[in-house]
């Protein structure tokens, strides 16, 4: 679902990963036609990174 929401909405996928500053400069990025594509492979990329933090976090015993 935070998959789809990084494509087609990449500013709201960084408010519900808890980066709101990033989240604002996606929507500025995401407002021009040319930046849409950057946006998205910049949303898709920080997701990945906050799953990867969850794994290493839930491995450490929730640190």
């Amino acid at each position: 679902m935070r998959l789809i929401l990084a494509i087609f909405l990449p500013w709201l996928q960084f408010f519900t990963i808890g980066r709101p500053f990033a989240g604002i400069i996606c929507l500025i990025l995401q407002c021009t036609l040319i930046g849409w594509i950057p946006a998205a492979m910049w949303s898709v990329y920080a997701l990945s990174q906050y799953k990867t933090d969850q794994k290493i976090r839930n491995a450490l015993g929730g640190r």
